[in-house]
């Protein structure tokens, strides 16, 4: 068997998502051959080298488990928690093989969540360059405006980062007037951000009052109750499997260079000036003459 990054060989094996194997992998849990490994970039071979996960060698893979539940509110989106609080592995205890929860849903969050053994499914559809979309929806306090929706589906900057482009539907308003009513939103993300919805909402002045998830990528299933859970089918999983990239945000169109004007070296015209004289007309200008002197009685008797 040839050689494979040690992320992809524990997400075969079932034993945690890809991201979550590469958080073993820098936190030092993981061993190949007696020695600890820190490097993301180390390979082995699966069938040749002895690697350990806390101590546990790697054997060979479960068979994959695809299963979809429905997680209440106040229930945790994790394996195990040391505050004690109830978690999805939970609610799943009869499955024999060792599924883990794929991509976040909080705490005071519901809605559909999938678990599976197979790390690299898990690795498709929690990645944001995969595409697979999460359909939410949300109950915010008021009834923001149309620019605010606006605002929000072409991306806010959220702790320093700014938030990728969504799609937001406005459902229905329940209530009177902006801050009486309450406001119902289906919302499609790619990205998944720790409360990402949540904190969107509260940035624009209307925090929100309820959230679940009502479907991953193409997956639904509008029958399955708060704590009720159900396997995928093969087509169901196929259809997680081809979830397409997302596609890449349009380039800005260039900017067209300002076009300057050569300007005319020729000498700057002169104002013409015209005299009082020359405006008045030439016959008032004649009148205006100064007489001819008429010649004296001496001067007639000579000629």
């Amino acid at each position: 068997m040839a050689q494979e990054r040690l992320q992809k060989i524990i997400a075969k094996a079932g034993i945690a998502s890809r991201r979550r194997a590469e958080d073993m992998i820098r936190e030092g849990h993981v061993t190949v051959n007696g020695r600890v490994v820190t490097e993301l970039g180390t390979r082995a071979d699966a069938a040749l080298d002895h690697v350990k996960v806390d101590g546990k060698l790697i054997t060979k893979a479960e068979k994959h488990r695809y299963i979809l539940i429905y997680k209440p509110r106040q229930v945790m989106t994790t394996v195990n928690d040391p505050q004690g609080r109830p978690t999805v592995v939970d609610i799943v205890k009869g499955v024999k093989e060792r599924v883990f929860p794929v991509g976040r849903l909080d705490f005071q969050s519901e809605g559909l969540l999938l678990l599976t053994n197979d790390g690299e499914l898990a690795f498709q559809v929690s990645h944001p360059k995969h595409g697979s979309v999460k359909t939410y929806h949300v109950k915010v306090r008021g009834v923001p405006s149309e620019r605010i929706i606006e605002k929000l589906s072409r991306g806010i900057t959220l702790d320093g980062k700014r938030t990728a482009p969504c799609e937001i539907t406005r459902l229905r308003t329940t209530g009177r007037g902006e801050e009486e009513g309450n406001s119902w939103f289906d919302v499609q993300l790619r990205e998944g951000r720790t409360q990402q919805i949540r904190k969107m909402f509260s940035a624009v002045g209307h925090p929100v009052v309820k959230l679940r998830r009502v479907a991953i990528g193409q997956v639904r299933d509008s029958k399955l109750e708060a704590g009720q859970w159900r396997d995928l089918t093969p087509n169901e999983v196929r259809l997680l499997s081809a979830t397409e990239s997302a596609p890449k945000p349009k380039p800005r169109a260039p900017r067209k260079p300002r076009v300057t004007r050569a300007v005319s070296k020729k000498a700057p015209a002169t104002k013409r000036t015209t005299s009082s004289a020359t405006k008045r007309p030439a016959a008032r200008r004649a009148s205006s003459a100064t007489p001819a002197r008429k010649p004296s009685s001496r001067e007639t008797r000579r000629s």
